[in-house]
């Protein structure tokens, strides 16, 4: 954990859903920096269940199960442990590291995952991945997504089913907001949330955000942001410890300017 103020003096915007910023925050904030949380999705159980109770009484019948971030993990994982418990022969396989850690956390010890770039990308070029003809799987997640995996693993002859079990919405809120406490960077991990951020704003309000240091996980991201027209955008590792390092470094390099 970083343990100096490498961050203080300045106002950093976390823009993950309320309930997944708090270690962040902490994190940041231990780092001498000042938080704004500012949602830019909302995450709820989905409003119809009885699919995802329906496909967790059969979950027997399936090779792998892949969830794919760590709310799929938070929701997915109570279906299936409110209907008892993890087939013992059933794999499991999910994106990125934060992901996994929630997957440990709930007892889960065999988790195939990758070791660098987190993406569906990653996850489809481990060796785990690469015979599945004949496997059923199942891909927990949110609604709607890529279809990459899916599409990917069906390719590969594997039998692909889609488990939402949580569901995304965009915050009633005023974008104009954000400028209340003078953000120095902004943190965005999706490009979901940044499409919802770009709505939300006026031209004027586009522009002056716009001008704000942008610090995301994943090139993706990036690209997304650029076209839109951030100059500033800081590419890090995935999860806190990413954002972290390349929040720090980023800091690092603005006091030598």
């Amino acid at each position: 954990m970083t343990s100096n103020l490498s961050l203080a003096g300045l106002n950093i915007v976390v823009t993950r859903p309320r309930e997944q910023a708090a270690q962040l925050t902490q994190r940041i904030e231990h780092a001498g920096g000042k938080v704004v949380v500012f949602p830019l999705l909302e995450i709820n159980p989905v409003a119809n269940p009885q699919f995802l109770h329906a496909l967790v009484a059969r979950l027997h019948e399936f090779n792998l199960a892949i969830f794919i971030s760590p709310n799929a993990v938070r929701y997915g994982m109570a279906a299936i442990l409110a209907a008892g418990a993890l087939p013992s022969n059933l794999k499991i396989a999910t994106v990125g590291q934060g992901s996994a850690k929630a997957l440990r956390d709930m007892g889960v010890q065999e988790i195939i995952a990758p070791q660098e770039r987190f993406d569906s990308e990653s996850l489809l070029a481990l060796p785990a991945l690469q015979n599945v003809s004949g496997d059923r799987v199942v891909i927990f997640r949110g609604n709607g997504g890529r279809e990459l995996l899916g599409d990917t693993l069906k390719a590969r002859g594997a039998m692909v089913e889609y488990a939402e079990c949580y569901q995304r919405s965009k915050p009633q809120q005023e974008g104009v907001a954000l400028f209340a406490d003078d953000p120095h960077a902004l943190i965005i991990t999706s490009r979901e949330a940044l499409a919802y951020l770009w709505d939300m704003l006026d031209d004027a309000g586009k522009v002056r955000i716009a001008a704000v240091p942008l610090v995301v996980p994943h090139p993706r991201i990036a690209d997304a942001a650029q076209s839109l027209g951030w100059k500033n955008v800081i590419i890090t590792a995935g999860g806190d410890d990413g954002l972290l390092s390349g929040l720090v470094g980023w800091a690092n390099d603005r006091k030598s300017l």
